[in-house]
């Protein structure tokens, strides 16, 4: 009776040793990294380690480019208080300001346009030419 008492504690023993290198099998796939780092200079394979370029530029955009797709959202609709482009009466005192300062509060923000109306990847020189833009749709 012991020696089958002895094989049945056995046979359980080695079945729970593989249920539980299974189970910790588990636990190791489920806790891996799921990517690395690589740094520049070193050698990580085919991972490239140069920053891409932001984006391939074409040249300069004209101001109607610009206004057409940083702009337009708010100031064909006169969201939150923006002149609407065309209408000299919203317009009349912005350019009585003159242009340097129409373009330094395109860039800079103000009131409650954020600093060049949201547009991240808009240089200073693409705000400029879309302020002249809807300037010169006012003529």
């Amino acid at each position: 009776m012991m020696k089958i008492l002895a094989m049945v504690l056995l046979g359980f023993g080695l079945t729970a040793g593989a249920v539980m290198a299974s189970v910790e099998d588990q636990i190791r796939s489920r806790i891996a990294p799921v990517g690395s780092v690589c740094v520049t200079g070193e050698d990580c394979g085919d991972i490239a380690t140069s920053a891409a370029p932001a984006q391939a530029s074409s040249g300069p955009r004209s101001g109607d480019e610009v206004y057409t797709a940083a702009c337009q959202a708010c100031h064909a609709s006169g969201a939150a208080g923006a002149p609407i482009v065309g209408d000299q009466d919203a317009w009349a005192g912005r350019v009585d300001q003159g242009l340097e300062t129409l373009v330094t509060h395109a860039i800079q923000g103000y009131n409650a346009m954020p600093a060049k109306g949201g547009c991240g990847n808009c240089s200073d020189e693409d705000i400029k030419v879309a302020v002249e833009y809807m300037v010169s749709e006012l003529e």
